[in-house]
C-alpha cells in the first residue's frame, strides 16, 4: 500500500480499542482473506458474518479481551484471547489469535495488537497464553512475532494440517504471565471468579 508516512509515523496514528459489533464486517473480511489465502487458520471456507458475530458474542459473554487496531476510520487488524480448552482446570490459560488486513501487514500492527492483548490478559489474572500457529516454520512471521514478545516454543505437531496442497506443521508457543505456576491462583482474578460464579 502506497503511503507518504514512514513506518514510525504509521504506528503513531494507530488506535487500539475493544472491538464492537460495528467492526464485524471488517473483521469478517480480514479473516476471510486469511482463510482463503493463508495457512494461519486451518478453516477451509470463510465463516459468514453471522457466524463471526456468534463467535464474537461468545467471547464477550466470557469476558475475554477482543481488540481492534484502526487508523483513519479503517480497521487494520484484530486480536482476541479465548479459552485454551473448555475443561475448568485450564481456566487460567488462554489461546490468542491475531489477524492483520493485507494492506497493513509489515507495519507493526500485529505486534501492537499482541502487546495490548497480553497486557489485558495479565490484568484479568490469566497465567499462561498459548499461541497455536499453523504452518509454523522457523521463518513464519507469526513465529517471529511471538518470539519477539517473549513466547517460548512448547511443541510441534508435524504434518497435522493439510491446506493449499501441502502438509503443515502446527507449532505451540507459550507465554507465562503473572508469575505463571510459581504462585497459587488469585481468588480475585477473572478466571477464578468465573469458576466460583462471582464474576
Amino acid at each position: 500500500m502506497a503511503s507518504g508516512h514512514s513506518g514510525a509515523d504509521f504506528m503513531t496514528d494507530i488506535d487500539l480499542r475493544p472491538a464492537a459489533e460495528r467492526d464485524l464486517d471488517a473483521i469478517t473480511e480480514i479473516y476471510a482473506d486469511a482463510v482463503r489465502n493463508g495457512t494461519s487458520s486451518y478453516e477451509l471456507e470463510p465463516p459468514t458474518r453471522a457466524e463471526m458475530g456468534s463467535r464474537f458474542q461468545a467471547l464477550a459473554e466470557g469476558q475475554f479481551p477482543y481488540i481492534v487496531a484502526h487508523r483513519d476510520n479503517m480497521l487494520l487488524g484484530y486480536a482476541y484471547a479465548g479459552a485454551f480448552r473448555p475443561r475448568p482446570a485450564y481456566r487460567f490459560t488462554v489461546e490468542n489469535s491475531v489477524y492483520v488486513a493485507p494492506a497493513a501487514k509489515g507495519r507493526g500492527v500485529g505486534r501492537a495488537l499482541m502487546a495490548d492483548l497480553i497486557q489485558r490478559c495479565q490484568l484479568l489474572g490469566f497465567r499462561q497464553m498459548v499461541a497455536v500457529i499453523g504452518d509454523g516454520s522457523p521463518d513464519s512471521a507469526s513465529v517471529i512475532l511471538h518470539e519477539k514478545l517473549g513466547f517460548r516454543h512448547a511443541g510441534r505437531l508435524e504434518g497435522s494440517g493439510y491446506k493449499h496442497g501441502r502438509w503443515l506443521d502446527t507449532v505451540f508457543m507459550q507465554l507465562e504471565m503473572n508469575g505463571g505456576r510459581s504462585t497459587d491462583p488469585d481468588p480475585d482474578s477473572l478466571p477464578e471468579r468465573r469458576f466460583r460464579g462471582t464474576a
